[in-house]
């Protein structure tokens, strides 16, 4: 199938946290593609995947980076559709602050949707609940997998 979420990274030690995300997509049967795009080491393979997503039929990307994570910022200046960030710890980070607040503090006419540190998971959630809105049978998935949610809580009591 035609993929519709891009998740992407800007490096492949970035890919265990991602990971997340794409079993999150695999769990609502949404196709996705996955890949590696630095914005710092490959600016024109970034510029590219992002101005040739929506061509594509992509409708929403997923973007991870660690360290100065500069990669989701970049990719919504050259996109109209969604961006969710993941901030990713990782081995040159500053405890993940530094990778948090690039992704958090866009300016204004720029902005990325960003989830938690190493937050792949309600990353692929969140471009579920985007795809919902307009396909009803991801809607459904959504919400039997609000309802299990609850249920497990419930169970615990």
């Amino acid at each position: 199938m035609q993929p519709i979420v891009g998740i992407i990274m800007g490096s492949k030690s970035d890919l265990a946290v991602m990971q997340e995300a794409e079993k999150m997509l695999q769990f609502f049967e949404i196709p996705y593609e996955i890949t590696i795009v630095s914005a710092h080491r490959t600016p024109d393979r970034m510029r590219t995947y992002a101005t040739d997503a929506k061509d594509r039929g992509l409708k929403v990307i997923i973007a991870g980076a660690g360290g100065a994570a500069h990669l989701p910022g970049m990719v919504a200046a050259y996109t109209v559709l969604p961006v969710i960030g993941v901030p990713v710890k990782s081995s040159n980070s500053i405890d993940g602050w530094d990778s948090v607040l690039s992704i958090l503090q866009m300016p204004g006419g720029v902005p990325v949707a960003t989830v938690a540190l190493n937050g792949a998971k309600n990353a692929g959630i969140l471009a579920a609940q985007i795809i919902g809105t307009t396909n009803e049978v991801v809607s459904a998935k959504l919400s039997e997998y609000k309802k299990q949610l609850e249920n497990d809580v419930l169970k615990q009591v």
